[in-house]
């Protein structure tokens, strides 16, 4: 069961002194989270974003790509998007 919180638990005490995270990129990282222990804790997922639009309760893609584009950037993920209609996008989990 630890090494389920575990990857919260490291992203946590990794925001904890990043100014640049907002509440909405903790909660599309919690639903990041959520998405892979549905799938048997794959590294990487693969997903559309509407699968985690939906558990972390955001509605506006734009929100979400930007999201998701920053938590790439600050490195708590590698994100490879799709650019496919039919074809999920890539995410890595990284050891912050």
């Amino acid at each position: 069961m630890m090494e389920q919180v575990k990857p919260l638990n490291d992203f946590f005490a990794a925001i904890e002194k990043d100014g640049r995270i907002s509440i909405t990129h903790i909660g599309i990282y919690a639903a990041l989270l959520e998405y892979r222990m549905r799938n048997n804790f794959i590294n990487p997922i693969i997903l559309f974003s509407h699968d985690i639009m939906g558990i972390a309760k955001i509605s506006a893609e734009k929100t979400y790509y930007k999201c998701i584009r920053e938590l790439n950037d600050y490195g708590y993920i590698i994100y490879i998007p799709s650019y496919k209609n039919n074809q999920g996008s890539k995410i890595f989990f990284t050891e912050k």
